[in-house]
């Protein structure tokens, strides 16, 4: 088959597309022929090599897919050959003590699909058959693919972790980033207000259309004054925090009292510096957030599938260009999600 293989750790020079050897089910497992693939920033932090994930070289990269069975590996039922598929972006082994009671992200072998395994950059790859999804009838091949990991990621910080209720406010940062456009529509589907940032102009109107009151261009304005000036000086209830060090001060002062920061990434940075009497005199939360569960994927699906949730598909990449569709992802020029395809 065809994939897009790094056999160093580097930039996007490192990135090949080769012919590789067909993978092959085992007991349990599938053969989907891979229709569709989004990006995300992991894919970036595994080829450059980061200590957290610790992998096999020459990897193939590619968390999202949608596709179809090709073919079945022993003692599968319930599947066929042909049967369009979504895999769940998350690994985990259904049987510790985390799983079993339903928060299988915090599984004590939990994986990324695409870093602990090789991935869909691929017109092949080996999944569980308890991985694979139905994807909805007469959703496109490209959106199946660009929603699992941003819209589960989003849902679990807004709705498990931060509890947000309808009638708060919530500030959500880079709308235009593939979580970021799943928050806002999630967010405004739980009935909240909500205000967003966003890197450019252009991305303002697009913000406002997926449901953001406002959307504040960080490059001109002071994020955490306007926040101020939209709500009277109270601030908001939640932050959708996923910046890092850019952003983290400022998201911490854009907060009311008993106010929640939600995050589940770093993408400027691993650390930034705390006023911890800020934190207790206020009574905020400051919730870490990873992933999502199985649960919630399966609700988020039905979301999808009756289109109350859109994913966003910025622009769709042939597999042979991965490289360039990397090098505009670092590069922030999108709305929504890129996509691969064969």
């Amino acid at each position: 088959m065809k994939a897009v293989v790094f056999r160093r750790h580097g930039g996007p020079e490192v990135l090949e597309y080769a012919e590789v050897p067909d993978p092959t089910p085992g007991a349990g497992e599938i053969l989907v022929r891979v229709k569709a693939c989004a990006l995300n920033h992991l894919d970036l932090w595994i080829r450059q090599g980061i200590p957290a994930y610790r992998i096999q070289l020459p990897h193939i990269s590619g968390c999202d897919m949608a596709g179809t069975v090709e073919r079945l590996g022993s003692g599968v039922t319930g599947l066929k050959p042909g049967d369009p598929v979504i895999l769940a972006p998350g690994l985990s082994c259904g049987t510790c003590a985390f799983c079993r009671r339903g928060d299988d992200n915090c599984c004590v072998s939990y994986g990324i699909r695409g870093a602990a395994t090789d991935g869909g950059y691929a017109e092949l790859t080996v999944a569980k058959a308890g991985d694979a999804l139905p994807m909805p009838a007469g959703l496109a091949v490209e959106q199946a693919a660009a929603f699992p990991l941003v819209f589960l990621t989003a849902w679990h910080m807004l709705v498990g972790r931060a509890k947000l209720q309808a009638g708060e406010t919530v500030l959500i940062h880079a709308a235009g980033s593939g979580i970021g456009h799943a928050a806002v529509q999630i967010a405004k589907h739980l009935n909240a207000r909500v205000y967003a940032t966003v890197g450019s102009d252009a991305k303002v109107p697009k913000a406002k259309a997926l449901g953001a009151e406002e959307a504040i261009n960080y490059q001109r304005e002071d994020f955490e004054e306007r926040v101020k000036a939209l709500t009277g000086g109270r601030g908001v209830d939640v932050v959708f925090e996923h910046v890092g060090p850019q952003t983290f001060p400022g998201s911490l002062r854009c907060l009311a009292k008993l106010g929640r920061l939600v995050m589940c990434g770093a993408t400027s940075g691993p650390s930034v510096e705390l006023d911890l009497r800020y934190v207790f005199s206020r009574q905020l939360a400051i919730l870490g957030s990873m992933m999502g569960t199985r649960r919630e994927l399966e609700g988020l699906l039905a979301l999808v599938g009756s289109r109350t949730l859109q994913p966003v598909v910025d622009t769709v990449f042939p597999l042979r260009e991965a490289r360039a569709a990397q090098e505009r992802m670092a590069r922030r020029e999108l709305f929504g999600k890129l996509v691969l395809t064969p």
